[in-house]
């Protein structure tokens, strides 16, 4: 079990022309509530903090994401887009293609983005997403929480049926254990590619997501603004929000929701 090197990730980020400052912290509560503060006090867009333990992480509905150490990926960047703040949401569309590419790139899988902030290996969550905007005086940033199971075998009982990592995606995997390094080099490269696309380029990037969506053809129960939504997601709008048909045949399109789930 190796830990991150952030000298090594600067160097490289330098050498490309990547935006991004990298740490690394050996233990921490939650990255994102870290970058928050960063945000707060002023810090410059491209901060990028991981963590090789993470004891408070959390997704959507406060859901806790807790890490073992040195085993997965979890990260959070601080994003100022020189766009207008309506744009932003396309942020995390823009990284779960970013992720799925890594991936890909990396490994002979093949990962799913279920709309709207999960990438999904085998039907299993594999990758987490959480967007929060920061309003501090020195002008709106916005806070992206990534987590990645990279490397772990075993989940609590209550996640054992819904969670996987990259490692167990394998069908016969010949290594006890995938590089974290290369692979978070290689999500940093994906990140500021797919971010490049924010204003221009969207659209085509949705077609891409389009094709690796998990959701498109399947029946769900989606719950916004409290409410519950039944009905079959049909496709994803250019701007990457889901089309919902209603079971009365009416469509609705949702631009985010609480939590989704299949109906079986």
């Amino acid at each position: 079990m190796s830990r991150l090197d952030a000298s090594a990730l600067n160097a490289a980020c330098e050498a490309e022309a990547l935006p991004w400052r990298v740490q690394v912290v050996d233990e921490i509560g939650s990255t994102s509530d870290a970058v928050r503060e960063a945000a707060l006090s002023g810090e410059a867009s491209g901060l990028v903090l991981f963590a090789e333990s993470q004891t408070a992480g959390r997704g959507r509905r406060d859901n806790r994401w807790i890490t073992p150490k040195g085993k997965d990926l979890m990260f959070s960047l601080l994003l100022r887009p020189e766009v207008p703040a309506a744009l932003w949401s396309r942020l995390t569309t823009l990284a779960a293609l970013a992720i799925c590419r890594a991936i890909e790139i990396e490994l002979p899988l093949q990962p799913m983005i279920k709309w709207p902030n999960d990438v999904y290996l085998h039907d299993r969550k594999v990758s987490g997403l959480l967007a929060e905007v920061v309003t501090p005086k020195t002008g709106m940033a916005l806070v992206l929480g990534i987590g990645l199971n990279v490397n772990t075998d075993q989940f609590p009982p209550d996640l054992e049926s819904s969670a996987t990592s990259l490692l167990s995606g394998l069908q016969r995997p010949i290594i006890r254990e995938l590089d974290r390094q290369q692979l978070a080099l290689v999500l940093l490269r994906q990140l500021h590619a797919q971010f490049e696309r924010l204003d221009h380029g969207f659209h085509e990037a949705v077609a891409e997501v389009r094709e690796r969506s998990w959701l498109i053809g399947r029946q769900i129960r989606a719950t916004v603004d409290g409410s519950e939504l039944f009905g079959r997601a049909m496709d994803l709008n250019s701007e990457g929000h889901l089309v919902l048909a209603l079971p009365d045949g009416a469509l609705t399109t949702l631009s985010s929701a609480e939590g989704v789930r299949q109906v079986v």
